[in-house]
């Protein structure tokens, strides 16, 4: 099993592009907080990225950075310039706005903007273990960046049959490449699961939880297959993942009930079993402390809004 891709495949990971900026010095852009993750590409240029009050980040052409958490932040070539003030991001068509702003001194900047949506937010543990601000500098490895951004931009220029499923799918690739990117700079006890995956041990160990969470799993079971003993085993994989081994069990029972009890008509009981409780009241218990539903409640309200709580955006608009 790839942990990742099922991850990744479980939470509807979408998203698209939504400005491509020119921008003359001197320039300032304002974006407001968002209930997803933003994409920013310098291509051209240069930009000082300042997120809250405190940080404020240099970036160059090539840098991209992804702002996970979509907090407010702002761009600008010179601080006290006029702002441009991106607001009301879900009402403008879908196709890429192409925006000029700012002076008409160089030097030159071209940025792109895009988001990273997910539509099953209980999934979005992956999300969660980024950082607020993910910066990725250039390298000599990073052709894969330039030619998706390049595809995007073309697929986004003319209005085309599946056009938007085009859009979605480019944008996960995109964003599996900065994942894969990011978790490669990682030093050991980074990132969490995402960082351990990697790891000889603890990795295998978590594909082992991620196959067959409904078994009884033990420090002793686990660490024996994977060739540790039960204390250094332990210790280890509360280092790297940043939780315990049963903790995180229970966690992955958990997300995996959900995701039956969203995608399937099985019984609550039969979905009991196969996370690994041999009864349905034990298992509600769990799922309710956990999730702060009943698994009946839960199926009935993701059915109801069909997941879709996070990802059906349609764009962007601009106010000055």
């Amino acid at each position: 099993m790839d942990i990742l891709a099922q991850v990744l495949d479980r939470i509807r990971l979408s998203g698209t592009l939504l400005f491509h900026f020119e921008l003359g010095h001197p320039w300032r852009l304002e974006l407001p907080q968002r209930p997803y993750a933003l994409f920013h590409y310098l291509s051209q240029g240069s930009a000082t990225l300042a997120v809250g009050q405190e940080q404020e980040i240099q970036m160059t052409g090539g840098d991209f950075v992804v702002i996970t958490r979509g907090e407010p932040h702002v761009f600008y070539s010179d601080r006290r310039a006029e702002p441009l003030r991106i607001t009301d991001i879900d009402r403008l068509s879908p196709r890429l706005g192409f925006v000029r702003h700012g002076g008409r001194a160089k030097p030159l900047s071209t940025m792109l903007c895009g988001n990273f949506t997910v539509s099953r937010p209980l999934f979005a543990s992956v999300m969660e273990l980024l950082p607020p601000v993910l910066l990725l500098k250039p390298t000599a490895d990073r052709g894969w960046l330039e030619a998706i951004l390049r595809r995007l931009i073309s697929e986004s220029a003319t209005e085309r049959p599946g056009q938007r499923v085009a859009l979605s799918r480019l944008t996960e690739v995109l964003f599996v490449e900065v994942l894969r990117s990011w978790i490669a700079s990682l030093s050991p006890g980074q990132g969490g699961w995402l960082g351990a995956i990697s790891d000889p041990h603890i990795g295998p160990a978590l594909k082992l939880i991620h196959e067959n969470p409904e078994l009884p799993w033990t420090l002793s079971d686990l660490g024996q297959r994977v060739g540790l003993g039960r204390s250094v085993f332990s210790a280890r994989f509360t280092k790297l993942v940043g939780q315990s081994m049963h903790r995180y069990v229970i966690e992955r029972r958990m997300a995996e009930a959900a995701f039956l009890l969203e995608t399937s008509d099985e019984p609550i009981a039969r979905i009991a079993s196969k996370v690994g409780y041999e009864t349905a009241a034990a298992f509600s218990k769990l799922f309710h402390r956990h999730h702060g539903v009943s698994p009946g409640r839960y199926r009935i309200s993701r059915r109801s809004d069909g997941g879709e709580r996070q990802g059906d955006f349609q764009g962007a608009a601009l106010a000055d």
